[in-house]
């Protein structure tokens, strides 16, 4: 049985970098429910999550914290809902390279909203990541009046995917102060 004090999902896009970003920060060999890839048309690559994704970070002062990737495809949306149970925020993941970059940031926010008001938005795959680059994802966050953090990140880069928890945790703590 998996134990831990608290949970991170990642969810996004197929092929956006969740299994990666685990792998980057995880403190234990990820647990991983990858098969052959059927829907080649969304995505080339040949390994693709169905179930769920584990790993584990343990903080300095020894809290636990569950990394869970889901499955990116619709048809395993039904994952969503298990593995966001309990969870202290998302990491929502999206590839810059698909040219559905904006379809795929609104159907993955409006999904995992309903499960986490702690949403932070890594964007993957930017060849030369930078503030202008990331425009467009704030401006549809303003468009949509979202107030999400996006940062770009190589989702297998450690420093990169930590920012996100942080993000995340420290989201997590001001919540808590405000409500002492």
């Amino acid at each position: 049985m998996i134990l831990q004090q608290y949970k991170i999902v990642f969810g996004g896009s197929m092929g956006a970098g969740k299994s990666a970003a685990i792998k980057a920060l995880s403190d234990i060999p990820v647990l991983e429910t990858e098969a052959m890839n059927t829907d080649t048309q969304r995505h080339s690559k040949s390994l693709t999550t169905v179930g769920i994704d584990y790993g584990e970070i343990v903080l300095e002062d020894d809290t636990k914290i569950g990394l869970y990737g889901t499955p990116g495809q619709d048809r395993f949306d039904f994952m969503w809902t298990i593995v966001c149970k309990g969870a202290i925020g998302v990491v929502i993941l999206i590839d810059h390279s698909r040219a559905e970059r904006l379809q795929d940031l609104d159907a993955y926010v409006r999904a995992f909203e309903s499960y986490s008001e702690n949403i932070v938005v890594g964007v993957t795959h930017m060849d030369q990541p930078n503030d202008q680059m990331l425009k467009i994802y704030r401006d549809w966050m303003s468009l949509h009046h979202y107030n999400y953090p996006v940062f770009s990140i190589d989702a297998r880069q450690k420093d990169d995917v930590l920012l996100l928890i942080e993000v995340l945790i420290s989201h997590v703590e001001i919540n808590s102060l405000s409500m002492v």
